[in-house]
């Protein structure tokens, strides 16, 4: 986890080579290209490095111009390498030979969708977990049986590379390496900015399935329990307290709440309350002890061994690299 009061802004690489996605492409620029310092989001340091210097065709009749060459890379904290419109499409060997050299490094490297066949190609994903869209993961399987291939989540990371499901889940990775390099607060602010989910974990399932009008009603009453919980983080909530808010049984609504948002409620509950301490650890000089109750861990800790499971790190330590200037107003409990 990098210290997010460094001055020097992260170095993004945003990996360029025929065949890649356009989306991808606007996802990565969107995140990282964009100027937001004046809320609070440190600046972004993002190219688009190249073994060729001639634009790039995208779908769509949209092009790409490189601004780097491939050497550049030795210089990027992250290298993001777009999903692919074909996705069995051989990547350059001046590409494939640099990933490999940002991997010895130690460079972070992410793919979304299609590009962990890039990473394949590379062999750095042999013997490592990986991630793709639901629907190429037997085809991921069957041209690189030395990847493990992981069903169902929308993204993933196996030491110092991380893979995403298709489309949106490109999103919710980029936001992730936000969130873990700079914080909760400027990850939620970019997602702001781009109207979308400030945080979904990467254990989510791809895709959920509604097919009959039954799961609507479902997952209208669903939505107005998730709105109850995020209000009373702070209270000792329990699977029976929450399918009583929604009229169901425990077993039911344990059921329907996984159909209609892909994770438990138990890992959808332990998610928020991470969330909301990572908030307060940003924004206040709240007791640690506080925190802990404010968002509903009941003891130091529970909050800690929690942050080390999910995060990787301590409240404290999360707190020290992420606080945020004096003056913010702290978040309601």
């Amino acid at each position: 986890m990098a210290d997010a009061s460094a001055s020097t802004p992260q170095r993004i690489a945003l990996l360029a080579f025929p065949g890649i996605r356009a989306f991808d492409v606007s996802v990565i620029t969107e995140v990282w290209g964009d100027d937001r310092t004046d809320r609070g989001v440190p600046a972004f340091d993002l190219h688009r490095p190249a073994a060729d210097p001639a634009p790039i065709a995208l779908r769509g009749g949209l092009t790409l111009t490189p601004d780097r060459t491939l050497a550049w890379l030795a210089r990027a904290d992250l290298i993001v390498v777009p999903g692919l419109d074909d996705h069995l499409t051989p990547a350059p060997a001046p590409v494939l030979d640099a990933l490999r050299r940002a991997h010895s490094r130690g460079t972070t490297i992410a793919a979304l969708c299609g590009g962990a066949f890039t990473l394949a190609q590379a062999g750095l994903l042999d013997g490592r977990r990986a991630i793709t869209h639901w629907n190429l993961t037997g085809l991921l399987r069957e041209h690189h049986p030395q990847v493990t291939v992981v069903p169902d989540a929308l993204f993933l990371h196996d030491s110092n590379i991380w893979t995403s499901a298709g489309t949106a889940a490109g999103i919710d990775l980029c936001l992730h390496l936000v969130r873990t390099t700079h914080g909760a607060e400027t990850a939620a602010t970019i997602a702001r900015s781009m109207v979308t989910a400030p945080y979904r974990t990467g254990t989510q399932a791809q895709f959920i399935e509604r097919p009959t009008p039954r799961a609507d009603r479902d997952e209208d009453a669903l939505a107005s329990v998730r709105e109850y919980a995020l209000h009373h983080l702070d209270q000792p909530l329990t699977i029976t307290d929450l399918a009583a808010h929604a009229g169901m049984s425990p077993r039911s609504f344990a059921r329907h709440f996984q159909a209609t948002t892909g994770t438990t409620p138990l890992r959808w509950l332990i998610a928020q309350r991470l969330a909301a301490a990572q908030k307060l650890l940003e924004r206040t000089d709240l007791p640690m002890t506080e925190v802990a109750g404010r968002t509903g861990f009941g003891s130091e800790v529970t909050m800690r061994q929690h942050f080390a499971g999910h995060l990787g790190t301590s409240p404290r330590d999360y707190r020290a690299a992420f606080r945020q200037p004096t003056g913010r107003s702290p978040i309601a409990s």
